[in-house]
């Protein structure tokens, strides 16, 4: 029954993925901002299958400490679970991720058309300096910039240190750096294809105030 029950949410779930990643294609032919309400219907409609074929809810706590305008979101990264998630909470949002993302097929377009931004892993400090100049262009634009301080997703319970990125973009950016704390890798498990019924609970944290030093 476990697995019976993993196969189906597996399939309605990433089977409505493609579907609404198809249906929606003459969105990416529009203006970036319209191709983002699109991306919004495309999540809403995820999330529903989600809660209803996987048994998965989450509540989200601290909605108000985000503040108008731009500014810089380091959500933790426990699972895929949260990548579907992070424009239904922040208002058209400029993700940093990796670039290798962009050549997914089809949904690599809506990520690139959508205003994300890619980062070569191994391109070092021209890498770096790209995405603080993209992040200063989404910041222009009163986008908030949302980031994944640890690179990479790190199951629960685990630490790794978090990149050099989000000091260098807190330190450059001049706006305030707003923590996500979350608990998905209870449910959604890092490269697993069992995902558990459940609550997930995120909270967005009072923002920190720009200008702090790097140590005190």
């Amino acid at each position: 029954m476990p697995y019976l029950r993993a196969l189906w949410f597996n399939l309605t779930f990433y089977g409505a993925t493609l579907v609404m990643s198809v249906l929606l294609m003459p969105s990416l032919l529009l203006p970036r901002k319209r191709l983002v309400q699109a991306v919004y219907i495309w999540l809403w409609v995820v999330a529903w299958v989600e809660k209803h074929a996987g048994g998965i809810s989450y509540q989200l706590i601290g909605r108000e400490n985000l503040p108008q305008g731009a500014c810089l979101v380091a959500c933790k990264h426990q699972s895929e679970w949260e990548t579907f998630k992070i424009h239904l909470w922040v208002h058209d949002p400029a993700i940093v991720l990796k670039r290798e993302l962009l050549n997914i097929p089809l949904i690599g377009s809506y990520m690139k058309l959508s205003g994300s931004i890619p980062i070569d892993r191994s391109g070092g400090v021209q890498a770096m300096e790209g995405m603080i100049d993209a992040a200063k262009k989404a910041a222009a634009e009163c986008r908030p910039i949302v980031i994944f301080p640890e690179g990479t997703r790190v199951a629960l319970g685990d630490r790794r240190p978090y990149k050099s990125g989000v000091a260098a973009l807190y330190q450059e950016l001049n706006v305030p750096l707003v923590p996500i704390a979350l608990n998905s890798g209870l449910l959604w498990p890092k490269n697993t294809f069992f995902k558990k019924k459940g609550h997930i609970t995120v909270e967005i944290l009072p923002p920190i105030p720009p200008g702090l030093p790097a140590r005190k």
